[in-house]
C-alpha cells in the first residue's frame, strides 16, 4: 500500500470510528485522540513531502530569467535543438539547453520561438558592440553575449556542425536596414562540416525576399567567384578562400569566402550606406548591395521535418 492510500485509510477509519464511537467512555475518547493525533502526523508528512517534490524539480528544470532573458536548463530532458524544445510544449522565446547527437557536451543557446518556433539562432548583429573579426579558434567555440536581449553573438563552427549534421535543417536570415525595412531569404538543406572540412557550407533552394546572395545566382557572369555554395570557411589567422589574398582580412570577418563575397553578414558594423577600401560591411548584396552595411541580421536553423504551430 502507498503513502497515500495509506493516509487516506486511516482517515476513512477516523471517520467510521467517531461515527461509531457515540459513548463518553475514557477508551472511546482516548481512541479518539489517538486517532486526531495519527491524522496530523500524516497530513505533515505529505505536506513536508510535497515540498521536496517541489524542490527536487526546481533544481533539475530550472527556470528563471536574467536581464529579461527566460532560461530552462532543461533539466533531465536532453533536448536535440530548438525544435524538440518547442514539441515538448515549451513556447517562450529564451535560452535553453540542449545536447546535439553528436556533441560531447550540453551547450546553452537562444530558441527564437516567433515565426512557427522552433528555431536554433546561431548569429545575432544588432549594434556593433560585438566584434566579428576574430580568430579561427573563437569561431569554432563561439563568443558574444548571448544572454541579454539584443546581444550580439555566434554561437560556435562546432555547434553548427553537430547541429546541422543530425538531419535536415532549413536556415533562415531576417535582415533590417536603418530605414525600418526588412527582408528575409530562407535555404533548404543547410548544413555545416566539421573542423577537419574546414567547416565547409552547403545548402539547397533559396525562397525569400532578400534575393539569394548566398549562391549568387544574380548574375550568370559572376556566379563562379560570388557564390558561397561549398565554400570553407575563413578567418584572418586561417584562409581558406579562393582568393589570392586574404578575403577574412580584407573584409574583417570570419566567414564563407570565395573571391570574395556577395553576402558577408558577420562583417564590420556600419550604419548603412559607408566608403572604405574593401566592402567590408555587413552585406546582403541582393538587398543593398555592397556598400550598404545593414543594422540588424539574425541567423536561426530548424530541422525541416518540423511542422509550425503543431500543439
Amino acid at each position: 500500500m502507498g503513502k497515500t492510500e495509506g493516509w487516506k485509510g486511516v482517515i476513512l477509519g477516523f471517520m467510521f470510528f467517531t461515527h461509531i464511537c457515540v459513548s463518553s467512555s475514557d477508551e472511546c475518547q482516548q481512541e479518539n485522540v489517538r486517532l486526531r493525533a495519527q491524522v496530523r502526523t500524516l497530513q505533515e508528512r505529505v505536506a513536508t513531502q510535497q515540498a521536496l517534490l517541489s524542490q527536487l524539480h526546481s533544481q533539475h528544470t530550472q527556470v528563471s530569467t536574467t536581464d529579461g532573458i527566460h532560461i530552462d536548463t532543461g533539466g533531465e530532458v536532453e533536448y536535440a535543438d530548438c525544435t524538440q524544445v518547442y514539441n515538448d510544449g515549451k513556447r517562450q522565446s529564451g535560452l535553453y539547453v540542449i545536447k546535439p547527437l553528436r556533441s560531447p557536451s550540453k551547450i546553452t543557446v537562444y530558441c527564437d520561438m516567433t515565426e512557427g518556433g522552433g528555431w536554433t539562432v546561431f548569429q545575432r548583429r544588432t549594434d556593433g558592440k560585438e566584434s566579428f573579426y576574430r580568430r579561427w579558434a573563437e569561431y569554432k567555440k563561439g563568443f558574444g553575449n548571448m544572454r541579454s536581449p539584443g546581444g550580439e553573438f555566434w554561437l560556435g563552427n562546432d555547434n553548427l556542425h553537430y547541429l546541422t549534421s543530425q538531419g535536415d535543417y532549413t536556415l533562415r536570415i531576417n535582415m533590417e536596414d536603418f530605414e525600418g525595412n526588412r527582408r528575409f531569404a530562407v535555404y533548404k538543406s543547410f548544413k555545416v562540416a566539421d573542423e577537419k572540412d574546414g567547416y565547409q557550407l552547403r545548402f539547397g533552394e533559396y525562397t525569400g525576399t532578400a534575393g539569394d546572395s548566398l549562391a549568387g545566382s544574380y548574375h550568370p557572369e559572376v556566379q563562379w567567384w560570388a557564390s558561397h555554395q561549398g565554400m570553407k570557411f575563413s578567418t584572418y589567422d586561417k584562409d581558406n578562400d579562393r582568393y589570392e589574398l586574404n578575403c577574412a582580412r580584407e573584409d574583417k570577418a570570419g566567414w564563407w569566402f570565395n573571391r570574395c563575397h556577395s553576402a558577408n553578414l558577420n562583417g564590420f558594423y556600419y550604419r548603412g550606406p559607408y566608403t572604405a577600401v574593401t566592402d567590408n560591411g555587413i552585406v546582403w548584396y541582393t538587398w543593398h548591395g555592397w556598400w550598404y552595411s545593414l543594422k540588424s541580421v539574425e541567423m536561426k536553423v530548424r530541422s525541416a521535418h518540423f511542422e509550425p504551430n503543431q500543439v
